[in-house]
């Protein structure tokens, strides 16, 4: 078998281990063994995210999300769906800034179909690519973008932060949904142009975890994948360094049919991988990560200006990272006196830092969430996956919870106080139009049903 270096490596949670493996096409794979269940997920990641996009062809990456279900050589319309579901398994796929991936969580007995789809459509979607699939599912993508974004409360926000978070020409400028306009402009050469540059076996990691026999999982890939030829002429993402500020306040008010005021602010954060953005993660999860931080205390139960608020930390590894400020007003209160009340707490975090009880409380719960992610073997492969792209190591996966719990409070108040001020962030303010809350209470009930961030996507494609 053409493979080239095997590895294998005993990691610090629970006695879990990877092995790693690289096809002679450059496909890059992870096992990791787990006999608990008599299940296994199939997971693969593409290095491709929105930011590997340029100006006048948005939207592509996650487009191409949807196409991957679409078809492809051995395998017709919604037979990927068929097959896998019809196994008694459960997939989807999802879109992210910086990669797209698929994913399969089958019966042990059934782990060879899950193969053998990923490959037949890594190595054989362009036959399948054609005006009427692109069509179809740019009218679907165009769909979802207007009842997840532009026909619900605050469907926008997260878009217009990010615009102004990273400026006009940065990889991060715009977000993996794209705009309309460039949805109707992408012909189908661009696409397969696109499919060609980064479907190929050299820009993926495949992970699969579970209940498998690893000489026979690695036999079943390199006859599935190893066939696939790579490709040479991806070009690497444009830069995306920033300075560590903003250095002065941005800011927007949107009048729209909103139920309540709300202030929302985006602020520039360290790089995902680093010690200072789990620093910053700890912070933030004191300061807004549930009903005892601070934020919550003050504003909701406290003044009760707020019926929410949370602070929350997206990690990019390409870009700063982004702390994500949101704050639902009670009835009548204007959005002044809650920045004002917010920046208090900014302030004294800063100043003083957290407390013996809030440090140990907030490292417990970023432990229970990466333990949570991690006692799933979708989870734990789609880690994996993920700290093999951005970070040139799945075993970093197994190990992120001990980084977190070194961090000291002292590492926590410095990153708030070099980060978390007026002149770092992006400020979004809502304002309700006269007799929205009638309007926007019938509205919010398709924001719930709709899946937050991405999860939905690839059932969409449907």
């Amino acid at each position: 078998m053409p493979m080239g270096h095997t590895a294998t490596e005993q990691a610090g949670s629970g006695g879990l281990t990877a092995t790693e493996h690289r096809l002679a096409n450059g496909l890059r794979v992870v096992l990791s063994e787990d006999h608990l269940t008599p299940v296994a997920a199939v997971c693969l990641w593409y290095d491709v995210g929105s930011r590997h996009e340029v100006k006048g062809r948005t939207g592509l990456a996650h487009l191409f999300e949807h196409l991957m279900f679409q078809g492809s050589a051995q395998v017709t319309g919604n037979g990927h769906f068929e097959l896998v579901q019809g196994a008694g398994g459960s997939l989807n796929g999802t879109t992210s800034f910086e990669r797209t991936n698929y994913f399969e969580t089958m019966p042990t007995h059934q782990v060879e179909l899950a193969l053998w789809l990923e490959a037949d459509r890594m190595g054989s979607l362009l036959t399948a690519l054609d005006e009427e699939s692109l069509e179809n599912q740019r009218d679907v993508v165009k769909n979802e973008r207007r009842q997840r974004y532009d026909n619900v409360p605050y469907g926008t926000a997260f878009e217009r932060l990010v615009a102004m978070a990273y400026p006009e020409g940065h990889p991060y400028h715009h977000t993996p949904i794209g705009s309309m306009a460039d949805l109707d402009a992408a012909s189908l050469e661009d696409a397969r142009e696109f499919f060609r540059t980064y479907y190929a076996p050299n820009n993926a990691v495949l992970a699969i975890v579970g209940d498998i026999d690893p000489e026979q999982t690695l036999a079943w890939i390199e006859k599935y994948f190893g066939t696939i030829p790579s490709h040479d002429g991806k070009r690497p993402p444009r830069d995306g360094t920033l300075p560590d500020v903003i250095g002065g306040q941005l800011r927007e008010v949107v009048e729209e049919e909103v139920p309540a005021r709300a202030l929302m602010a985006a602020y520039r954060l360290p790089h995902d991988g680093t010690r200072e953005a789990d620093a910053a993660d700890l912070a933030l999860t004191v300061l807004g990560g549930g009903e005892s931080s601070r934020l919550h205390n003050r504003l909701v139960r406290r003044d009760r200006t707020a019926v929410a608020a949370g602070f929350g930390l997206l990690r990019l590894s390409g870009a700063p990272s982004l702390g994500w400020l949101d704050v639902k007003t009670s009835g009548g209160v204007e959005v002044p006196d809650i920045e004002a009340a917010v920046d208090e707490e900014l302030a004294r975090f800063a100043e003083e830092g957290p407390t013996p009880e809030e440090m140990e409380r907030a490292q417990a719960q970023l432990e229970r969430e990466w333990l949570d992610r991690l006692a799933t073997v979708g989870g734990r492969a789609d880690e994996l996956c993920r700290y093999a792209v951005l970070f040139g190591d799945p075993q970093l996966a197994l190990t992120a919870v001990e980084r977190v719990l070194q961090v000291t409070a002292e590492e926590v108040r410095a990153v708030a106080q070099a980060r978390l001020r007026p002149d770092n962030r992006a400020v979004l303010v809502y304002e309700p139009v006269q007799g929205a809350e009638q309007a926007d209470a019938e509205a919010d009930g398709d924001h719930d049903a709709a899946a937050d961030d991405n999860d939905a996507e690839g059932e969409s494609a449907q």
